[in-house]
């Protein structure tokens, strides 16, 4: 660990990199379909680019920047109204933005807001959330990194703040439908390769008190080609006190060049392990590009069909692209996702792939299988998006079993050691449909007044369910209401 530093200190000193942190949100004409290019790894998200100087704000301040330095200051809203049960959340913010001395970059942004929402439709996944017992919220969410780049090699990065891995709108390995949460990470990038050092500081809430869990993500990336991107994904979830030890983030897990399976072996330990491949192939503006992940796996059970509940696994299959007209930018994409019974889960919540009862990959969490289609057009300040979605997904039945679909339960807890299928317990088959319009108002902020509709079918309610939300909001972070 030690040598790791000194290296690191030494290459900060030879160069200098002047680059800028992206936000996490996706929008035309920036959703992730890159050029072909042996030194840029689409898949790690937010992206690190070059300097970009911000344009004019109608709502704030930017400096008059010398070089690439500059300072930025802006309003923030977000204001949404739909007249399912007069549901409704409002508030109002600022976001600082800074980037100085060729080397640092800064982002925050907080928006503090109140509401009334019944159901998950409109709930914010605020850092700072509580409800009241008349459906009254309120609400703090706060997003902030401060990156470190020494050099075009090294990128350092710390925060309250989502992260992504893959080309997909969901992800089996790492997604942004969770909470944001405290972490730290170090980017390494050199030849065609960038590797990922994630340290992740998630909590639970248990009877009013927060309970913390940690995890650590390693991911390597590797441009085989201009056109074939391969990634290599392992990640640990772990609590930092049981009943015999009270170790805190174990700095067994802060070896950056570790295999985190043989390590938990020597340790002894029972925490969850998640290992899982990435692919993408690139041609032109269209990608394909796929995903498999690996929670536990016994290749015999597999070879025997016996759907043994052990075999954890899930994967993904896509192809998106865009296509310029003259009436516009058109960007589609095309998507299928599963994962078996008792993906993600663990014995303990606290050591579960989520995070603040939110899943940390698919929003289904496990027992899934979905199938989407999405499509975007944007001609200057207007945009257009359509989504739709089927999906099976398994929910527990209430007899107090867990069936592998929510991996807030215990596995311990399963009805049978085999024949475990998707969509098992309380199957529901269901479908979203979404058609979306918006206008930017103003581009520093991304700040947009939108339309949404959508159609929610579930083969447990008789009667589909429609909601029509309308409202203002800077989009600077993701608000997903598609699952």
């Amino acid at each position: 660990m030690k040598v790791f530093l000194l290296v690191v200190f030494f290459i900060s000193h030879l160069s200098v990199a002047q680059v800028q942190v992206k936000p996490l949100y996706e929008e035309l004409p920036c959703d992730t379909i890159q050029t072909t290019d042996l030194s840029f790894h689409s898949e790690i998200l937010p992206a690190i680019s070059n300097t970009q100087i911000p344009t004019k704000s109608k709502i704030g301040f930017i400096s008059k920047g010398i070089s690439s330095n500059y300072f930025t200051i802006n309003g923030l809203l977000d204001i949404g109204f739909t007249p399912s049960n007069l549901q409704y959340r409002t508030g109002l913010g600022a976001s600082i933005e800074s980037q100085f001395a060729n080397k640092w970059f800064f982002r925050v942004a907080a928006i503090e807001g109140l509401g009334k929402v019944d159901n998950s439709f409109l709930e914010p996944k605020a850092y700072v959330f509580s409800r009241a017992k008349n459906s009254s919220i309120q609400y703090t969410d706060i997003r902030g990194r401060i990156s470190f780049s020494p050099n075009h090699i090294f990128n350092f990065q710390a925060g309250i703040d989502n992260n992504f891995i893959g080309e997909g709108n969901r992800s089996l390995l790492l997604s942004d439908y969770s909470v944001a949460s405290p972490f730290a990470q170090i980017r390494a990038k050199f030849w065609r390769i960038e590797y990922l050092m994630l340290y992740q500081f998630y909590r639970e809430e248990v009877k009013k008190n927060w309970k913390s869990k940690y995890a650590g993500t390693h991911y390597l990336s590797i441009n085989a080609t201009k056109w074939l991107n391969l990634g290599f994904f392992e990640t640990v979830v772990f609590q930092p006190k049981d009943t015999t030890l009270n170790r805190g983030f174990d700095a067994e897990y802060l070896n950056p060049i570790i295999f985190y399976r043989p390590q938990e072996y020597s340790m002894g330990s029972s925490d969850n392990i998640i290992m899982g491949f990435h692919f993408s192939a690139k041609y032109k503006k269209h990608t394909l590009y796929g995903q498999i992940v690996l929670d536990e796996f016994l290749l015999g059970e597999l070879k025997a069909r016996s759907k043994w509940w052990g075999n954890k696994y899930g994967a993904q299959l896509g192809i998106k692209g865009r296509v310029k007209t003259k009436m516009g930018q058109i960007f589609y994409r095309s998507e299928f996702n599963f994962a078996r019974p008792y993906t993600y889960s663990h014995a303990h919540y606290s050591e579960n792939y989520g995070n603040q009862g939110y899943a940390l990959a698919h929003p289904y969490g496990g027992s899934f299988a979905e199938l989407l289609v999405e499509a975007k057009w944007q001609r200057e300040n207007w945009i257009i998006k359509f989504f739709a979605s089927y999906f099976l997904k398994g929910y527990d039945k209430k007899d107090g079993l867990s069936y592998g679909g929510d991996i807030y339960q215990s596995y311990n807890n399963r009805p049978h050691e085999y024949n475990n299928l998707i969509g098992q317990g309380n199957g529901n088959n269901g479908s979203r449909i979404i058609l979306s319009t918006a206008y930017r108002i103003d581009s520093a902020t991304n700040l947009q007044i939108f339309m949404e509709n959508q159609l929610r079918i579930n083969t447990y309610i008789h009667e589909p369910t429609y909601y029509l939300t309308v409202g203002i909001r800077s989009c600077l972070w993701n608000d997903y209401r598609n699952y």
